[in-house]
C-alpha cells in the first residue's frame, strides 16, 4: 500500500512518548511511500520534503478516484484511527484510528483485510482501527462502524467516536457547541463538541448482566458479576464485569496482589489470556486499574481485537461503573490512561455514563486500495 501523506507528526509518531505526542503537533509534512512490487506491503524506503501551505479546506474537499482514498489521521489520547467517508471516499485517522467518509453508502468503503493493512504500523499507515462514517439510520444523524487492526468489527469504540465527532464537525464546518446522534452496534450514542475542543459523550446505560455482556462466569450480585473469582494461568483475579455496548472484565487486583501496580504489569502476556478466556464467548476487553483516590485511577487496556493500545474510552467508562460497584469510588472520576486522561461520570440520575476528552488531528493523506 503505497501512500503520500500531508503530516502534522512525524511518521513514526505512535513511537513517541504521551507528553511528545501531545506536544510535537507542528509542521506539515508529505511523506511519500513507494510501491515495491515483490511484496504485498509497501517499501519501508521514503522520502520527506516540505511542501507549499495548503488550507485544509482544501484538502477535504478533494474528490476521489477509484483507487485513492483521502485520510486525515485523528488521535484520542494517542489511540489513532483512520477515518473514511464514501461521499468523498475520505479518510480520516483518529484515536490512532482511520476515519473514512461513507456517507453516501451503507456498505463500508474498505474491507476487513484493507483496513487491517492500513493499520499496520509497519508496512500501512499505522492505526489502531478503521472508522466508517455513514449515513444514519432509524432517525439517527450518522451511523458509525468500525474495524480493528486485526479486522474484527467491535460494536463501537469510546474514543473512536470523539474523533469521529470531530471529523463531522470539520467536515460539516460546525462551530459552537454542537451534539448529534450516531447509531453504533451499541445502540444510540450523543457526542456533544465543547467550546474548549474537547468531546463529551453520553455512552449510554452500562449493561451488567452477565448473559448480555456476555460472560459465563456466574453472577453473584443481582444478576451483575461483581468481584468475581477468574482463574487466568493459574493466577486467581478478582473481576466485575461490565459491557458499555462491547464486553469489558475490570480488574483491580488478584488474590495474590490485592493492589495493582499496573506500571509493572506485563500487559502482552497476560492481556491476550484474558481476551480469549473461555468464560467471554465473544472475546473480552480487559482493563487494570489502580487506585489513587476515591476520584482518581489509573488504568491500563488490552483491547479486544486491538491489543494494547494508549487510551480506550469504553474501557474507561466501564472502570468507574466497576470501581462504583466495587465501593472504590465515586461516580465522578478522572481515570489516567497512558495517552492522557479522560473524564467519566456514571449519572445516578439517569444511569447513563458520561465521558469527555479530546480528539486532535494528526495528519493528512491519500492512500491507494
Amino acid at each position: 500500500m503505497a501512500a503520500a501523506i500531508s503530516q502534522t507528526l512525524p511518521l513514526r509518531s505512535h513511537h513517541l512518548s504521551p507528553s511528545n505526542l501531545r506536544t510535537r503537533l507542528h509542521s506539515p509534512r508529505i511523506v511519500s511511500f513507494p510501491r515495491n512490487p515483490s511484496s504485498r506491503f509497501p517499501s519501508a524506503s521514503m522520502s520527506i520534503q516540505t511542501p507549499p501551505v495548503i488550507p485544509k479546506t482544501s484538502f477535504l474537499d478533494r474528490k476521489e478516484s477509484s483507487s485513492l482514498l483521502h485520510f486525515v489521521k485523528y488521535h484520542g489520547l494517542g489511540n489513532d484511527f483512520i477515518m473514511a467517508s464514501t461521499s468523498f471516499y475520505r479518510f480520516f485517522f483518529l484515536l490512532l484510528i482511520i476515519i473514512v467518509d461513507n456517507r453516501d453508502s451503507t456498505e463500508p468503503r474498505v474491507t476487513p483485510e484493507q483496513a487491517a493493512r492500513m493499520c499496520d504500523r509497519n508496512f500501512g499507515i499505522g492505526a489502531d482501527g478503521v472508522i466508517f462514517v455513514m449515513p444514519g439510520v432509524g432517525g439517527t444523524d450518522y451511523t458509525m462502524r468500525i474495524f480493528n487492526s486485526d479486522g474484527s468489527e467491535p460494536e463501537m469504540c469510546g474514543n473512536g467516536v470523539r474523533c469521529f465527532a470531530r471529523f463531522i464537525a470539520e467536515l460539516e464546518n460546525l462551530q459552537g457547541t454542537q451534539s448529534f446522534t450516531v447509531h453504533t452496534g451499541a445502540g444510540l450514542i450523543v457526542p456533544e463538541i465543547q467550546n474548549n475542543g474537547k468531546v463529551k459523550v453520553d455512552m449510554g446505560q452500562p449493561v451488567l448482566t452477565a448473559l448480555d455482556i456476555p460472560t459465563k462466569l456466574p453472577a453473584n450480585n443481582n444478576g451483575a458479576v461483581v468481584k468475581a473469582e477468574l482463574l487466568v494461568d493459574g493466577i486467581t483475579w478478582n473481576v466485575t464485569c461490565v459491557s458499555m455496548g462491547n464486553p469489558h472484565c475490570v480488574t483491580f487486583g488478584s488474590k495474590q496482589c490485592k493492589a495493582l501496580k499496573v506500571d509493572d504489569l506485563k500487559l502482552g502476556e497476560v492481556g491476550p489470556k484474558f481476551e480469549h478466556h473461555e468464560v467471554f464467548p465473544a472475546r473480552t476487553n480487559t482493563e487494570f486499574v489502580e487506585i489513587f483516590s476515591r476520584s482518581h485511577l489509573k488504568m491500563r487496556v488490552w483491547e479486544r481485537g486491538a491489543g494494547a493500545t494508549l487510551a480506550c474510552g469504553t474501557g474507561a467508562c466501564a472502570v468507574v461503573v466497576a470501581a462504583v460497584l466495587e465501593g472504590h469510588a465515586e461516580r465522578t472520576c478522572i481515570v489516567d490512561l497512558p495517552g492522557g486522561p479522560l473524564e467519566i461520570e456514571w449519572r445516578e440520575k439517569d444511569n447513563h455514563v458520561y465521558m469527555t476528552g479530546p480528539a486532535e488531528v494528526v495528519f493528512y493523506g491519500s492512500i491507494p486500495l
